[in-house]
């Protein structure tokens, strides 16, 4: 971590020659590239405690919980009245703690989420290899718009619904004569739902630490609409925040990069 960080640091420095440069750290503050180079952990990773300290602004009550989920991972980060509250700061500490969840709507493989899938009304074994990806299942049921431009999925072919139908079929070894398509929506259906228990896990335990229920759930990235069949199925009674609503979609996929600038302005702008 400490050599990428440097990495990074470095490449920042010769793009932004001649100009400050203000790292963002997972205590909240900014600092140099010297001092960041002195504490790599607290900038190795800080893009989601930055969007936290954002997302406060989008809470009228509080305790409150940020649920941020992409297209690799999920953030569950517990917030209050003075910014991010949560207990990991690390990756590994935020693993452990729930906070961070490796899963995400586009990237998780197939076979990391289910054991078995559905086929002629028998249960059978998944391939443990990286055939398909989370994104086939959300394709299928439209939750992720199609791109043929795109051909960033586990065979190299674009991400349509036909060609995420034969990822899918050869997720049981099969093809698309072998898996029909009422069939592939099963299929869909199951990895949402497995991905869900995933995410309910994690957010059960993070709301375990909070003294009382969240009062606001602010929902940002690609996977919204998973996070609020998350909310629906935990059956919390919270105000519920959309940054795809309060910033529209496009900023909201990237709202840590949002987060930064504005925060960044704010601060490094203030002091001169």
């Amino acid at each position: 971590k400490a050599e990428g960080t440097s990495a990074i640091l470095d490449a920042a420095e010769a793009l932004g020659e001649g100009c400050e440069i203000g790292v963002y750290l997972c205590n909240g503050e900014f600092c140099s590239p010297a001092q960041a180079r002195e504490q790599p952990l607290l900038a190795s990773a800080s893009n989601w405690h930055v969007l936290g300290q954002f997302a406060c602004r989008f809470c009228r009550e509080f305790p409150a919980v940020l649920i941020d989920i992409g297209s690799t991972t999920t953030d569950i980060i517990p917030l209050g009245p003075t910014g991010v509250e949560a207990v990991g700061a690390t990756d590994p500490e935020r693993l452990a703690t729930g906070e961070l969840v490796y899963t995400g709507i586009e990237r998780s493989p197939v076979s990391a989420l289910v054991r078995t899938l559905p086929w002629h009304g028998e249960r059978c074994s998944v391939a443990q290899e990286l055939f398909a990806t989370a994104a086939e299942a959300y394709v299928v049921l439209g939750k992720v718009a199609e791109d043929a431009d795109s051909t960033d999925t586990a065979d190299g072919r674009p991400l349509t619904k036909e060609y995420s139908h034969a990822r899918l079929a050869r997720m049981i070894c099969g093809d698309t004569s072998l898996v029909d398509w009422e069939n592939t929506r099963q299929m869909a259906v199951e990895i949402r739902d497995a991905q869900l228990e995933l995410l309910q896990a994690a957010f059960q335990q993070v709301l375990g630490r909070l003294k009382t229920d969240p009062r606001t759930i602010v929902l940002s990235g690609h996977g919204e609409f998973l996070g609020r069949l998350l909310i629906e199925k935990t059956g919390i009674d919270a105000e519920v925040s959309s940054l795809s609503e309060s910033l529209g979609p496009e900023l909201s996929r990237c709202a840590p990069a949002h987060a930064l600038a504005v925060l960044a302005r704010e601060r490094l702008g203030q002091d001169g």
